[in-house]
């Protein structure tokens, strides 16, 4: 018998019951009750379709293995600088002309199934239309309104504070133009329909001096005694209520308020009206924001995010041209090294705050950015690295007694990966087949290849 308060949690509860199923032929655990219920109620994986395109089907069987997996918050991450590939009724030109071109776009139908899939699987879908930095792909349609678009991103011989964006392309919406805030409009009425959850992320992250600073209009701004800082709180004064009048609360990237030297007063984004998402700092940057009253979610790159370890993307990049015996250190990615499951496991999101400040962090996302992601890795980038934050925020790191419960984890999850092998998804292996089929070889108390025995193990979140 499942007993459960909503449908997503009975949804929760077959899938536990699923996982009690093993064998050929099959058998199941008998006199077992399990009592079931997540520490987190955001658990999330955000997804970049604007760098490379992700086909639909590649998004609903990221969706399907988010639901056997507990995980119940796709962040859809639709546009950036590098594409808009939402085609908007209101605003077609966007996605016409901005778009990689007509088969990598989403149209409104791919939307609706999208959306209707994560209700089906108990994946809630929060779209992200970051602005007003990271918009080099709205030039394609409305030049007008973009200031530095289409110029190289970090001109030859300017210190780095003197980019123009945080990596090509470049591009950041204009405050001070009138025409911005009609298609702004236009595109958070449409995107607000479109998605009904109730959160809508606005971005505001990385606005980088450079690009306003190249722009006529604002430097006559500049020169009249104004500041950078007051041409993004014009914009989230003109924005943020758009936002608001949908019905929909505000997530915005903590960029927005902590930026060293491009942030809003915190007095025009009230926490009663605003989540905040944290990326940089780790758990410093968490402690401000639930210091300042807001509820947070926590996607910190030094842990969650799936991206780094590759490698730069960008060529001519002298970090590889080394000596043999140079100490690699990040090996050419800003946020490397790899992060590994056991880095995801171990990491507690509510380090260093008290039981208030705990209680404002509504969760965690691990990220894929796809500068180096598409379609064909997606799986193998993201599983079962998100499986190990979907356990954690469900049910915590550390057994009854408060240590960290890392080696059973690994049980759980060498035993998880082939159940989701078996449903299409293609998990990376985190330990040799051989380990698999022969437990109890390595029970050591110093690490070795194999450091755990591998057996039945449902991966249950009790």
């Amino acid at each position: 018998m499942i007993t459960a308060a909503t449908p997503w949690g009975a949804m929760r509860g077959l899938e536990s019951l699923s996982q009690l199923i093993w064998g050929t032929p099959a058998r199941v655990l008998v006199g077992v009750y399990i009592t079931d219920w997540p520490l987190f109620e955001h658990r999330g994986i955000l997804l970049d379709t604007s760098r490379h395109y992700f086909g639909v089907e590649d998004i609903m069987r990221l969706i399907g293995a988010m639901s056997a997996n507990k995980i119940n918050v796709f962040h859809w991450h639709i546009t950036d600088s590098q594409s808009f590939p939402l085609v908007l009724e209101l605003e077609p030109e966007l996605a016409s002309k901005g778009s990689y071109g007509s088969g990598m776009e989403y149209s409104i139908e791919d939307v609706k199934r999208v959306v209707e899939f994560g209700l089906e699987n108990g994946v809630r879908i929060i779209p992200e239309i970051d602005m007003p930095g990271h918009t080099g792909s709205w030039a394609e349609a409305y030049p007008e309104i973009v200031a530095c678009a289409n110029m190289f991103w970090w001109p030859e011989g300017a210190p780095w504070e003197e980019r123009l964006a945080a990596e090509p392309g470049t591009g950041h919406l204009n405050p001070l133009i009138p025409k911005t805030y009609e298609v702004v409009k236009n595109v958070f009425k449409e995107v607000a329909t479109l998605f009904p959850d109730t959160f809508f992320h606005g971005g505001a992250d990385e606005v980088v001096p450079g690009c306003w600073k190249a722009d006529p209009t604002i430097q006559k701004y500049l020169a009249n005694n104004g500041t950078l800082s007051e041409i993004l709180e014009i914009f989230i004064n003109q924005t943020n209520p758009y936002i608001l009048s949908q019905n929909k609360t505000a997530v915005y990237w903590e960029d927005v308020i902590l930026d060293s030297e491009i942030k809003v007063n915190p007095a025009i984004l009230p926490p009663e009206t605003t989540i905040m998402q944290t990326w940089n700092g780790g758990p410093n940057n968490t402690k401000r924001l639930v210091s300042a009253g807001y509820r947070t979610i926590v996607s910190s790159a030094d842990y969650y995010y799936l991206d780094c370890g590759h490698g730069d993307f960008t060529g001519n990049n002298s970090a590889y041209d080394q000596p043999p015996g140079t100490e690699q250190g990040k090996g050419g990615s800003w946020c490397g090294p790899f992060k590994s499951w056991q880095l995801i496991y171990n990491y507690d999101i509510t380090y260093g705050l008290n039981e208030a400040e705990a209680k404002l962090v509504l969760g965690g996302e691990v990220a894929l950015w796809s500068e180096q992601a598409n379609g064909n890795v997606l799986d193998s980038k993201i599983w079962p690295r998100a499986s190990a934050m979907g356990e954690v925020l469900w049910s915590g790191n550390r057994d009854e007694n408060g240590k960290k419960r890392s080696g059973d984890a690994t049980d759980r999850l060498n035993e998880w990966i082939h159940r989701m092998v078996s449903r299409g998804v293609k998990a990376e292996p985190i330990q040799p087949l051989w380990c698999v089929r022969n437990p109890g070889m390595y029970q050591k108390k110093e690490p070795s290849e194999c450091d755990t025995v591998i057996r039945f193990a449902a991966y249950l979140y009790t």
